[in-house]
């Protein structure tokens, strides 16, 4: 079995019921990018759950919504991501949000727009779970290239969410096996900013 079929049927599962995704949850996966995270998590929440991948890339969409038909995920849901982040969902709809390796490629103002907008989406103390990579001490770049983990946090937290963890796992990343931090947050009702917790 080559490392991407292991990560979607067995590692990948395993890593999304750790963070504490199980049956019947609804999950956003914003920036799903090739579904690396979709899919498992599909997997676990099993067919009366679903799973809503958000893209801002048409043919990345149309991928996963082929994807989802070949295997059989009906609990999958691909949605594109308008500049506007104008989702059309209801507020408070999902258990769980997902922001995996997407920071990186938004400027400040954008990330707190797409913050706000998990943070609608979410119901009152669901899980938003973060995967920030290419920050100040993980192969910089761009946007989060001078961001330290602990300045992540800060941003995240004055968003409207409260720290809870953060825990070194393995991960997958470019069609390979890597290891980083997944930060764990829970939202907020607004006007009551979370805590960033000191390392």
């Amino acid at each position: 079995m080559d490392a991407e079929k292991r990560w979607l049927s067995i590692d990948g599962p395993e890593f999304i019921a750790k963070i504490g995704i199980s049956a019947g949850h609804t999950v956003v996966d914003f920036g799903c990018g090739d579904g690396y995270y979709t899919f498992p998590a599909a997997r676990v929440v099993e067919p009366e759950g679903r799973v809503y991948a958000l893209d801002n890339d048409e043919v990345t969409v149309q991928k996963i919504k082929r994807k989802a038909v070949e295997g059989h995920f009906e609990n999958i849901i691909p949605l594109l991501v308008p500049a506007n982040l104008s989702l059309g969902l209801e507020q408070e709809i999902a258990d769980v949000a997902l922001l995996y390796d997407v920071l990186h490629y938004l400027q400040e103002s954008a990330r707190k727009d797409v913050y706000a907008e998990l943070h609608r989406l979410l119901k009152y103390e669901g899980l938003f779970s973060v995967y920030p990579k290419h920050y100040k001490s993980d192969s910089p770049m761009w946007s989060l290239a001078d961001m330290s983990l602990q300045d992540i946090i800060k941003e995240i937290t004055g968003m409207g969410f409260r720290f809870e963890n953060k825990r070194y796992e393995k991960l997958f990343h470019f069609h390979s096996y890597t290891s980083g931090y997944i930060l764990s947050f829970r939202k907020l009702l607004l006007g009551n900013p979370g805590t960033a917790i000191p390392s």
